[in-house]
C-alpha cells in the first residue's frame, strides 16, 4: 500500500477514516491522501496564552486557566434541554461556566482541577460567563489545535486525527519536495515535511505562518509554471495571419468616434493577429465600455482577409442582441449568422451548410456553435463574451473549430489584478478604462422597505415622462424565505400600484422564444416596466430604459449588482439605481454604501474581493479554475509576483520539467490543471 502515490491512496486506508468517514470527506472534496493533508486548518485555538480572568472583556474569545471552584449542578430548563453550571476561579478573578446539554463535558469538571477554558465571554447579569467552552489539561501535549473545515457528522476531532495519522503516511509515499532546494533557498522557504506538520499541528503560531507561507508559494508556484506553459503553448505558429489592417475603413464608417480606449485595444489585438501565432488576448471593461465595437472591428478585419470569426455568449438573450448590434454595424457584404438552441431545425440545416461552404463571415451563438456538426470553412477569429460564465473546455472546444484561431475573450465583469492574474494568466490583457462620449453615470441610493412608496412614485414619474425601467427581485417563484419572488411581485404590483402602466415579468425559467418575445417588446417601448430575476445581468440594451429598482439588494454580489446597474445609464437622459435592502449586518450595509459611492467597476471589483473572498466571487466556483486550497490571492499579490518569477527561472531552464529536481512540481502541475480539462506539459 505504501508504495502507491498519494495522490491515488483512497483516505478510506488510512487509520481511523474507513469506508464510512471516507463518505464524509467525500463531501469536502477530500477523496486521497494526498487531499487529506492539504485540507487546511481555517483557523486555530491556542491554548498557549491563557489570559487572566480580570483582563477579559465582554464579547471576546479568549483562553482561560483555571481551577474547578464549585460543585457542577444540573438543571433542566425544558424538555430535550439541560445545562450544567459552575464557577471557576484564577486567584484574582471569577469566571462563571455553563455547558448545554453535554453530561461527557460536565462531568470533566472537577472541584479543585485546573483546566484551559477556551470560549467567548458575555455579561450574565453583571457577571462573566463562558458558555459551552472548549475544555483542555491544564498542560496539554499540543497548545494550538487546527479547526477544520467540517460537514455533518464528522467533527473536528475526528478529522484531526485522521489528518495526524495521514501526515506519518504521506511523509513516507511522498517524500520528495515540489519546491527545487535552489528555489526553496532563493525565497528563504521551509521544507514541505515541515511546512504540512505546522500548518496543521505547530507548536506557536509563528511556526503555523513559516509553514502558510511556504504552502501558499507551492501553490502558486505550481499554477503559475502551469499558466506559463499554457501562455507559451499558445503561442505555437499558426496559418491564420491578418495582413491587411481595415480598421480604418471600419471605424470610417460607425455613426460615432471611438474611444481611446478602444483604439488602444483594437490596435493591441490586430497586431497580435499579424505575427503568425494565435492572439489569446483578453479585452476588459466596465459596463458599457463598447467592448462589442472591439470585437467588431476584429471580426470585420478577418472577413477582409477571408478568414470567419465565431462569437459564443452564453445566454440567448446575449447571442441576439450580440446579432442586432453587430448586424448594425458590419456593412452589406459581410455575412452575419444567429445559431442558438431555440433556431428551428431548418434554420440550423442551412445556417451549418452555409457556414461550412465560407457562406457565412461571422457566426454569433450560444452553446449550439460547438456541436460537433457546426464546420467552420475557414475559422479564423473566435470570440467569447462573459468569459467566466464558460468552462475552459467550451472555450477549447470552439477553437477546435479551426486551426489554431485568434481567440478573443470579452469580460464586462471587471476583476481585481491579483485574481485576473490567476483566471487569465495565459491571456494578454486590454483594459477599456473610459466610457464612450454622452453615457451618463448612474446615481445609486440605498433605502430600507419603508421608504418602497417613494420609490414608487420615484419609478412612476419617469414612467409618465415616456421612459421605462426595471424592478429585479432575487428569486422566480415564492419559496419559504421572505425573499421577494418576481412571480408574485410582478402579480402584485400590476394589480395595485402600476396597475394603469404596462407591466411584464422575465427570468431564466421562462422558453427562449417567450423570453426573446418579452425582451423585443420592452426595447421597442410597448412594456413600460420590466419585473425580472438576474437574467438581465448581462445583453440588455435599452437606451431609454433611465431607473431600476433591485428589491432584497444585500442578496447579489457587488459584481451582479454593477452589472444590473449597467442595464441603465445606457442612453442621455440621466438614470437612477435604487437599492432596497433591511439588512442588518455591517458588512451587508457597508457593501451597499459602495455601490452608493462609486461607479468604478474595478473598485467595486476589489471591495467585492475582500468582502467575500475568491471563492464566491463570481457567486460559485470559478469556471475552469483550478481549484486553490490556501491562497488568500487578494493579500497574497508579493507572493504572485515571487512566484512568477520563480516559474520563468524554472520554465527557461526546463521547459517540460523533465529533470529529476523537477519531477514532483511537474506531478503537481498535470494534476492541478487535469481537473480543469487542460494539459499544461503535453
Amino acid at each position: 500500500m505504501n508504495t502507491q502515490s498519494a495522490y491515488d491512496m483512497n483516505i478510506q486506508y488510512v487509520k481511523g477514516v474507513g469506508e464510512k468517514r471516507a463518505q464524509l470527506f467525500a463531501k469536502l472534496d477530500v477523496f486521497t491522501l494526498y487531499d487529506l493533508v492539504h485540507l487546511f486548518p481555517r483557523n486555530y485555538i491556542d491554548f498557549s496564552c491563557p489570559v487572566a480572568i480580570k483582563e477579559l472583556k465582554r464579547g471576546s474569545v479568549y483562553c482561560v486557566k483555571a481551577i474547578v471552584g464549585s460543585a457542577v449542578s444540573e438543571a433542566r430548563i425544558r424538555q430535550g434541554m439541560t445545562i450544567y453550571k459552575t464557577v471557576v476561579t484564577d486567584g484574582e478573578g471569577v469566571l462563571h461556566i455553563t455547558i448545554y446539554n453535554n453530561r461527557y463535558l460536565a462531568e470533566k469538571l472537577k472541584v479543585g482541577e485546573e483546566l484551559l477554558f477556551y470560549g467567548k465571554v458575555i455579561s450574565n447579569r453583571g457577571a462573566l460567563e463562558m458558555g459551552n467552552p472548549i475544555i483542555e489539561n491544564a498542560n496539554p501535549a499540543f497548545p494550538i489545535h487546527p479547526v477544520y473545515p467540517l460537514t455533518a457528522s464528522l467533527s473536528n476531532k475526528t478529522v484531526e486525527n485522521a489528518v495526524r495519522n495521514a501526515l506519518e503516511l504521506y511523509y513516507k509515499t511522498e517524500p520528495c519536495d515540489p519546491i527545487p532546494d535552489s528555489i526553496r533557498r532563493e525565497f528563504n522557504l521551509c521544507h514541505e515535511q515541515f511546512a504540512l506538520k505546522n500548518i496543521h499541528f505547530p507548536s506557536c503560531l509563528k511556526d503555523a505562518e513559516i509553514a502558510r507561507r511556504r504552502l501558499i508559494f507551492e501553490e502558486l508556484l505550481v499554477l503559475q509554471t502551469g499558466m506559463l506553459r499554457l501562455r507559451r503553448k499558445n503561442k505555437q505558429k499558426n496559418d491564420i495571419v491578418i495582413h491587411n489592417d481595415f480598421t480604418p475603413l471600419f471605424v470610417r464608417s460607425l455613426p460615432f468616434e471611438l474611444t481611446n480606449a478602444q483604439k488602444r485595444a483594437i490596435a493591441q489585438a490586430v497586431n497580435d493577429m499579424k505575427k503568425g501565432e494565435p492572439m489569446n488576448r483578453l479585452v476588459q471593461g466596465d459596463v458599457g465600455s463598447g467592448k462589442t465595437v472591439v470585437a467588431a472591428a476584429l471580426m470585420f478585419s478577418a472577413a477582409k482577409n477571408g478568414f470567419q470569426s465565431a462569437l459564443m455568449a452564453p445566454t440567448e438573450v446575449l447571442a441576439a442582441q450580440h446579432f442586432k448590434t453587430l448586424s448594425s454595424m458590419m456593412p452589406g457584404e459581410i455575412r452575419l449568422a444567429l445559431l442558438t438552441g431555440s433556431s428551428s431545425a431548418k434554420e440550423k440545416r442551412e445556417v451549418k451548410a452555409a457556414l461550412a461552404k465560407g457562406e457565412i463571415d461571422i457566426l454569433i451563438g450560444t452553446h449550439a456553435i460547438i456541436t460537433d456538426d457546426t464546420v467552420f470553412r475557414s475559422l479564423g477569429l473566435v470570440v467569447t463574451d462573459e468569459q467566466h460564465r464558460f468552462g475552459v473546455r467550451q472555450r477549447g472546444a470552439l477553437s477546435k473549430k479551426g486551426k489554431r484561431p485568434h481567440v478573443l475573450v470579452m469580460s464586462a465583469t471587471p476583476i481585481p489584478r491579483t485574481l485576473s492574474l490567476i483566471i487569465y494568466g495565459d491571456l494578454d490583457i486590454s483594459v477599456i478604462d473610459e466610457l464612450p462620449k454622452g453615457r451618463q453615470k448612474i446615481k445609486t441610493y440605498f433605502v430600507d422597505s419603508s421608504y418602497r412608496k417613494r420609490v414608487y412614485a420615484f419609478v412612476k414619474k419617469h414612467l409618465d415622462r415616456g421612459l421605462q425601467g426595471y424592478i429585479v427581485c432575487p428569486l422566480v417563484e415564492e419559496n419559504e424565505s421572505e425573499l421577494v419572488s418576481a412571480v408574485k411581485y410582478a402579480e402584485e404590483i400590476s394589480k395595485k400600484e402600476f396597475e394603469s402602466y404596462r407591466v411584464a415579468l422575465l427570468h431564466g425559467k421562462m422558453k427562449p422564444k417567450e423570453k426573446a418575445k418579452i425582451m423585443k417588446a420592452f426595447s421597442e417601448g410597448e412594456i413600460q416596466l420590466l419585473v425580472s430575476t438576474t437574467v438581465i445581468e448581462v445583453g440588455i440594451d435599452v437606451p431609454n430604459a433611465v431607473v431600476m429598482v433591485i428589491e432584497n439588494a444585500e442578496r447579489f454580489g457587488l459584481s451582479t449588482l454593477h452589472q444590473l446597474r449597467g442595464r441603465v445609464g445606457r442612453g442621455s437622459v440621466r438614470s437612477s439605481c435604487i437599492l432596497i435592502s433591511d439588512a442588518e449586518g455591517e458588512t451587508a450595509k457597508r457593501r451597499l454604501e459602495i455601490m452608493c459611492a462609486t461607479t468604478d467597476g474595478f473598485k467595486i471589483a476589489d471591495e467585492d474581493l475582500r468582502l467575500r473572498g475568491p471563492g464566491d466571487f463570481f457567486g460559485s466556483r470559478q469556471h475552469g479554475l483550478p481549484t486553490l486550497r490556501i491562497s488568500g490571492m487578494l493579500d497574497d499579490m508579493v507572493m504572485l509576483e515571487e512566484t512568477k518569477k520563480a516559474a520563468l527561472e524554472i520554465f527557461e531552464n526546463d521547459p517540460l520539467l523533465k529533470s529529476r529536481e523537477h519531477e514532483k512540481l511537474r506531478d503537481c502541475v498535470i494534476r492541478l490543471f487535469k481537473k480543469t480539462g487542460q494539459n499544461a506539459l503535453n
